[in-house]
Formats: structure tokens, C-alpha cells, sequence
């Protein structure tokens, strides 16, 4: 490997043609100079400059040389400039792992405030089930991961809340209860009931037997979806009502009604937490820029 310092040294030599100059640029003596060159010689095996009593020449060998070191050097500066924009948390990449946020407005407007003042990083979205992402997140596969509860120890992950979502049932139009404002609990235990399966998401799933537990009932549950968006078109079919985060509601979807429920659980039961999670046992500043970024404004 050929010293970085070397290639500087012979790049100044081969820009003045001239020892005594270059070694001034370069604040040396001319003697250590020469042996630099003579060494840079000898590790390339063929002569890189011409010198008599008057004059120094690149030969054809210096001359390629030149080419290649000034592309050399200038990549090595780009690289080390780059490397501390990424340690200033202002360019680099994220990989970030969301569930469905179609209908969370305000992360998408952080993320627009984002790439307004970060232009540089560049940003990649993997869609994934809470699960999925805490082991996307543990393995370093996954930067951030924004998800519900995982409703398991993860000792390796920071969690920290974005807001509260309350949860509402979703019912299909031709349901009795639509024509209601509002819906008790335990009007719904003797319902069919279309859920998202418990190992695509344990915190979540757990958390409505435990909303409906404390209304006096287990759930029925008759259809499981992956995603909520199929539990709606499952609703929508008539297969079920379902327990659903009231963002939902701006779905559109037609058939299906949303309507607050009325029960005397905490709002931590009552609502589905958002959160933004981040592995603690890596250091990156680009990544806790964005987690204030979105903490701030979504």
C-alpha cells in the first residue's frame, strides 16, 4: 500500500517540477523529500521524474500517476468530509421500519419537515408487523421502527410514545349499532369478531382481550387478518365487528361505520399507543436527529 502522504508529497513535486519549491509548499527539507520520492520510486518499481543539474520531468509513469492520485486524494477527502457530515447526524441513510401509517397525517408532515431540512439522507421504508420490526431492529437490519406496543421485554430497544390512538368499533353499515353515536363494550359481547393475529403483534392483540376482559367478556374471534386494512374489508363483508385505532376512520372505506366506545378503562387500555423505537446499543446521530425530528412534530 502506498502512503497517502506519499502521494501528496509527489503531487506537489510534479505540480512545481521543482524540489526546492515543492519542499517549501510542504514545509520540509528538501533532503527528506527526495528520499520520499526515491522511496515512492523504488515501491512502483519504474522512475517517475527526469532530473539533471536544470530540470525535473514527469516521465510517462509519473505522468499516469499524476492522473490517478489527484482522483485518489480528492475520493479520500469526500470520503473523510462525508463521514463527518454523517457524524453530525446531517447525510447518510436510514432504514425505517413503520406499520401501516396511512392514516397518521402528522408523521408524514414530520417526515416532510425532515427531508425540507436534511436533503442529504437519504430515507428507505420497510413495511412490517410491530413483530417484525423489533427483530429487524435487534438484528440492525432497521435504523428506527415506529410500531405499537410490542407487548414483550426488549431490552435491546429505546420505546418512546407519539401519541395515543383511542380505539373505536368498526361495524359493518347494515350493523343495529351503527345507528348509534356511540357504543357500550359490553354491547359487543355477543359479537363476531375479525382480528389481527397475536403473533403479527402480541402487545396490540393482548391489549383488546384485556379492553374487552374488563367489560365482562372474551371475545369471538371468527377471522384473523395481517393487516388492519384487511380486518376492515373483512368488516366490511360482514364477517365481524373489530377493535380498531380511530385513525382508521379516515379510511373511507364504504360499508364499514366507526363509533366511539363507551367503557371505564384507562386511556392506556383505551387507546393504542404509537410509538418510535431505535436500537440503544448502536450510536447515531443522523438516526436521533430524526426521532426528535418526528417527536417534535408528528
Amino acid at each position: 500500500m502506498i502512503e497517502t502522504r506519499l502521494l501528496r508529497q509527489f503531487v506537489v513535486v510534479a505540480e512545481e517540477l521543482h524540489f526546492s519549491r515543492a519542499a517549501e509548499r510542504l514545509h520540509m527539507a528538501q533532503p527528506p523529500l527526495s528520499q520520499a520520492i526515491r522511496r515512492l520510486e523504488e515501491h512502483i518499481g519504474y522512475p517517475l521524474f527526469v532530473r539533471d543539474k536544470r530540470t525535473v520531468e514527469l516521465t510517462s509513469a509519473g505522468m499516469a500517476l499524476l492522473g490517478k492520485a489527484h482522483e485518489l486524494l480528492e475520493a479520500l477527502n469526500e470520503g473523510v468530509a462525508y463521514t463527518r457530515r454523517v457524524a453530525q447526524g446531517i447525510e447518510g441513510n436510514l432504514v425505517i421500519a413503520v406499520i401501516s401509517l396511512n392514516y397518521y397525517p402528522g408523521f408524514w408532515r414530520a417526515l416532510g419537515i425532515f427531508r425540507e431540512q436534511m436533503p442529504s439522507v437519504e430515507l428507505s421504508f420497510i413495511e412490517a408487523t410491530t413483530r417484525e420490526q423489533v427483530e429487524l431492529l435487534e438484528s440492525g437490519e432497521a435504523d428506527i421502527g415506529v410500531m405499537r406496543c410490542p407487548g414483550t421485554t426488549t431490552p435491546l430497544l429505546t420505546i418512546e410514545r407519539l401519541l395515543f390512538d383511542p380505539i373505536q368499533v368498526a361495524l359493518p353499515s347494515s350493523h343495529p349499532l351503527a345507528l348509534s353515536n356511540t357504543v357500550r363494550l359490553e354491547d359487543l359481547a355477543r359479537e363476531s369478531f375479525v382480528m389481527s393475529a397475536r403473533a403479527l403483534g402480541q402487545g396490540f392483540h393482548d391489549q383488546l382481550l384485556a379492553l374487552c376482559k374488563g367489560a365482562g367478556f372474551s371475545p369471538r374471534i371468527v377471522q384473523y387478518a395481517r393487516q388492519i386494512q384487511t380486518v376492515l374489508g373483512l368488516v366490511a363483508a360482514g364477517y365481524g365487528v373489530a377493535l380498531v385505532p380511530a385513525s382508521f376512520e379516515r379510511s373511507g372505506l364504504q360499508d364499514v361505520v366507526f363509533r366511539p366506545l363507551r367503557h371505564s378503562a384507562s386511556q392506556e387500555l383505551g387507546s393504542v399507543a404509537l410509538n418510535i423505537a431505535s436500537n440503544n446499543a448502536v450510536i447515531s446521530p443522523l438516526r436521533d436527529a430524526f426521532v426528535e425530528m418526528v417527536k417534535r412534530h408528528a
